[in-house]
């Protein structure tokens, strides 16, 4: 015999599986993750502040007028923009500009194009003396630059007369720099064998290996060391002042707005004007690069 079929009606809430009234224990646990989401959001905005005060201060003196920059206003009543043209066209500016430019951008270049092929060699060859070669480079790593400072200096000022320029500290940066291969080579490390063998079972030779298959899968590896590299060149201050110090026409902008403090030393509108001037293009560098500087600087931890 046919069972009747008994119709639901819609207005009658379907039960849903295991829904019921909240325990305490589930109110508990909802509470302490509430309060675990408080506690990391405000420590993640307290931090942002602690980082972005100082340059919010910096950027807001800068738009100051002189008078109102000695005060202890943090507001500008008058929103001086021209403070930035009276830096930019201060004597001498625009070629600190020009051979930080010069600096770190063919420094960056020099140094990447010398670092690759040796980081390529100790991650992916395999010879006698390749770990005594691992550890000479991270032995150089931990040497102070202040320690070969003498020597360096009466090499390139004595021997080689190049004193009163960059160059000195340059081309030192076509021969490799410690930091960049050992960063350049712990990234490559992630780098499957795989893809390699296919390449020289092709006909590939090593050096078609490197700049046909290495370097493309290498992209965030290299573009964080280039910008590493172009941070350490645009913001040194050490080198310039060894080597160029006595030349203003090879001064960089991190060296000459030592000089420009002290010849405006009142006006500090007009310095924070000019250190606004210094940080833009590093901060604008880092926001459009930032994605593959950090995926390069995670991916270099993989494997060791």
């Amino acid at each position: 015999m046919a069972q009747p079929t008994v119709k639901k009606n819609p207005a009658t809430p379907t039960a849903r599986p295991g829904s019921g009234p909240v325990t305490p224990a589930q109110r508990t646990a909802r509470r302490k993750a509430l309060l675990h989401w408080i506690a990391v959001h405000s420590l993640g905005v307290a931090a942002a502040l602690f980082f972005l005060l100082p340059f919010a201060f910096v950027l807001l003196t800068s738009l100051m007028s002189d008078q109102q920059a000695l005060t202890r206003d943090l507001w500008p009543r008058d929103w001086k923009f021209d403070n930035y043209l009276t830096v930019w066209e201060t004597p001498g500016f625009l070629t600190w500009w020009r051979n930080t430019l010069l600096y770190a951008g063919l420094g960056t270049v020099l140094s990447v194009a010398s670092s690759i092929p040796v980081a390529y060699a100790l991650a992916k060859f395999r010879f006698r003396g390749r770990r005594l070669s691992l550890m000479l480079v991270i032995s150089m790593m931990m040497l102070p630059p202040q320690v070969i400072i003498i020597p360096m200096y009466l090499f390139w000022a004595k021997q080689m007369d190049m004193s009163g320029s960059l160059w000195p500290l340059i081309i030192p940066m076509a021969f490799g720099d410690a930091f960049s291969i050992f960063l350049l080579r712990q990234f490559l490390l992630t780098i499957p064998d795989e893809y390699l063998d296919s390449a020289r079972v092709d006909g590939c030779g090593e050096l078609r290996t490197l700049l046909r298959v290495v370097l493309p899968m290498a992209k965030p590896g290299i573009a964080a060391v280039a910008l590493f590299q172009f941070f350490y060149a645009w913001n040194d201050y050490f080198g310039p002042q060894i080597y160029a110090s006595d030349n203003p026409a090879a001064w960089t902008l991190s060296y000459g707005l030592e000089s420009f403090k002290g010849a405006h030393h009142t006006n500090w509108n007009l310095t924070m004007a000019a250190t606004v001037l210094v940080m833009a293009p590093v901060i604008l560098v880092f926001f459009f690069a930032q994605k593959a500087f950090v995926e390069g600087v995670t991916l270099t931890g993989v494997k060791g």
